[in-house]
């Protein structure tokens, strides 16, 4: 038996003609209709709304703290500099971002097989901004049933006031997030000088433009259709759950039948009536920020932000009903069967999780802040000096990755009385520089026709940067 976890169909059943005849198949295209979220407070939207603030504080701040000279974080991309707090990083170790996103890959897999879409909930762009947005709708318009009535009411000067005031606040969060956006890559103080004297790049307002525009759409009018229609990972997280996957579920056993009932109904009374817990409010489908009813199953529209537990929990705390008719559970756990937190894909994707952590971080620290590259040049195997000695000659390119400008010593060994002639060369920070050397050796010590040599470089100023290639040396051994 396979250990999915089927996706239940909840589309309507197709429409019928009011006359007789054959039923109508159901557009392709609904129309959208409008999500008017209903604020609850509880346990779970605390925990939400303080990664939500926490996530956005660290967005909007971290690209005014000061690191010496610049900002902590900067992408220096005219230069090709990538300033991460102390460390300075360069095109040629862009291997360390692509190790850093396989991370962040098997690190979004660990957490959907062991709890869903709760990145999707908590922490996700798209969400914190949306909430974000509705938290100042719920401020400015009230409500979800004032709301309501205000978008059906005629156009009056309450309502041209509290819908102006919402939206110019909406483009201030995206302005100020496309200008924090373009602060990573340009400094922000000045940034913010230059934009509105018309100082600035013409890239930093194409871009503070873009993701002003962005961020209006998506938060403000888009919302649930991002997560629903434009998220991949909507579409791919269904086949990352089993069974023991924690996911937010309506238990059905305990909650059906479903009915209104009066408040003054003991529990115990309730159950002797012939109803389940559930009271049928329809207060978990006006808190979901995608107009789901939870009620339906596991559905890949839940984004697992738990609005629909608060909200059920705090029916249950009036009625005098226990709490958990929804929470976060597993299917195993919904049919009676234990649940296995210890299983072989999570073990998996934890264990090549920490793995890939370790050798990040190894990788990261044990870091030489130099690279340099060696290659024959192609004309001529071997030269003869005037001297009567062997030459090969080599293209060297040496970078620096380093925040320091230095002189690097060379130094080849591997046969007897090898001479370079050039021993040192001068990089700048964050550069590299193109040499033309020659090796030279007395063809006496040549015994075969390519020799093993060693190629070392170091910093005069700092023995611990230092590299060495073994290269192939070039020789006739003929007499």
């Amino acid at each position: 038996m396979s250990d999915k976890i089927p996706a239940r169909d909840v589309t309507p059943s197709p429409v019928e003609h009011h006359s007789p005849g054959p039923k109508v198949q159901q557009e392709m295209y609904a129309s959208r209709r409008h999500i008017y979220v209903r604020e609850i407070k509880g346990l779970f939207q605390k925990v939400r709304r303080s990664a939500n603030w926490a996530l956005m504080l660290g967005f909007f701040l971290i690209p005014w703290v000061p690191w010496g000279d610049r900002p902590a974080i900067w992408f220096d991309l005219p230069s090709r500099e990538f300033h991460i707090f102390a460390a300075t990083f360069y095109p040629q170790e862009f291997m360390l971002l692509s190790w850093l996103l396989i991370i962040c890959a098997f690190g979004l897999f660990f957490i959907t097989v062991f709890a869903g879409r709760v990145w999707c909930g908590y922490t996700c762009p798209q969400s914190v901004w949306t909430f974000l947005f509705i938290w100042f709708e719920h401020r400015l318009e009230g409500s979800r049933n004032r709301r309501i009535k205000l978008d059906r009411s005629g156009l009056s000067a309450d309502k041209l006031w509290r819908k102006s005031a919402k939206h110019a606040i909406w483009l201030l969060i995206a302005l100020a997030t496309g200008v924090s956006f373009v602060g990573y890559f340009t400094p922000i103080r000045q940034l913010v000088v230059d934009l509105p004297t018309l100082q600035a790049h013409g890239w930093s307002y194409f871009w503070t433009g873009f993701f002003l525009v962005f961020t209006y759409l998506n938060a403000g009018w888009l919302r649930e259709q991002v997560c629903i229609y434009m998220c991949p990972y909507a579409r791919f997280q269904s086949v990352m759950f089993d069974r023991d996957t924690l996911i937010v579920s309506y238990d059905t056993e305990r909650g059906e039948p479903r009915g209104a009932r009066k408040k003054s109904l003991s529990h115990t009374e309730a159950r002797e009536a012939g109803y389940g817990d559930c009271i049928d409010c329809d207060l978990c489908v006006q808190v979901c920020p995608t107009g789901i009813d939870i009620r339906d199953g596991l559905q890949y529209e839940c984004i697992t932000c738990a609005a629909c537990i608060d909200a059920c929990d705090s029916v249950m705390d009036k009625m005098g009903y226990p709490r958990g008719l929804v929470r976060y559970t597993t299917e195993n756990a919904l049919e009676g069967k234990p649940t296995h937190i210890v299983r072989p894909r999570l073990m998996g994707y934890l264990a090549a999780l920490i793995v890939m952590i370790g050798v990040f971080a190894w990788a990261v620290t044990d870091r030489t802040p130099l690279g340099f590259d060696v290659e024959r040049e192609r004309t001529e195997l071997y030269q003869l000096t005037r001297d009567g000695r062997l030459s090969n000659i080599y293209v060297l390119t040496v970078r620096n990755l380093d925040s320091e400008d230095h002189v690097y010593r060379l130094e080849a060994s591997g046969l007897p009385g090898l001479v370079l002639d050039t021993d040192r060369i001068t990089v700048p920070a964050g550069d590299s520089r193109s040499n033309v050397i020659s090796i030279t050796v007395d063809p006496s010590v040549i015994e075969r026709p390519s020799h093993p040599i060693t190629l070392r470089i170091e910093a005069d100023e700092d023995s611990n940067i230092t590299l060495e290639r073994e290269i192939r040396f070039i020789g006739d051994i003929r007499r």
